[in-house]
């Protein structure tokens, strides 16, 4: 079996901090977010930035670990023996089934462009059912959703496809 590259999860969890300076940015869509989210100059300056981007970065290793196990379908072969107490004997039937499984299986669908459709649709399938219900709740414009929908489809496909061609 293909040993995992846990690595890349916490490489892909910078994809939202580098993409959201360039989406939030004044000369994209930063002015039309901060109208819907009615946020004044002053309330933008405050806020302790080490703990907004700290805790993003967190937030952002959460969202790749999940993409992981939605974008790389044999992470889900995997999942089927977890916790059979034979796993660790390589003579097992439990074992022989996995081996057998990930030598036939195991680098298909394992493709960037395999990933980012996962990804996207994460970002809109979870993005939207969450973001718009908020965006109803607090009486925003749904121009305020769209704007945040669109940045985490545009996150979780990148992630998504480096995940699943790298993990």
């Amino acid at each position: 079996m293909t040993e995992a590259n846990w690595w890349i999860i916490p490489l892909a969890a910078f994809i939202p901090l580098f993409i959201g300076s360039i989406w939030y940015n004044p000369k994209v869509f930063g002015k039309s977010w901060v109208k819907a989210a009615e946020i004044t100059e002053e309330r933008a300056q405050s806020g302790n930035m080490f703990k907004i981007f700290g805790l993003t970065y967190l937030f952002s290793i959460l969202a790749a670990y999940m993409l992981t196990m939605l974008s790389v379908h044999q992470s889900g072969m995997i999942q089927l023996f977890l916790g059979d107490e034979l796993m660790n004997d390589a003579n097992s039937e439990a074992m022989k089934i996995l081996t057998s499984l990930m030598e036939n299986y195991g680098e298909r669908h394992r493709t960037f462009g395999h990933g980012i459709i996962h990804g996207m649709e994460a970002g809109l399938f979870f993005g939207l059912p969450l973001i718009g219900i908020n965006t109803l709740f607090e009486r925003r414009p749904f121009k305020y959703a769209w704007i945040h929908i669109g940045f985490f489809m545009l996150c979780f496909g990148l992630m998504g496809g480096i995940l699943c061609a790298f993990f």
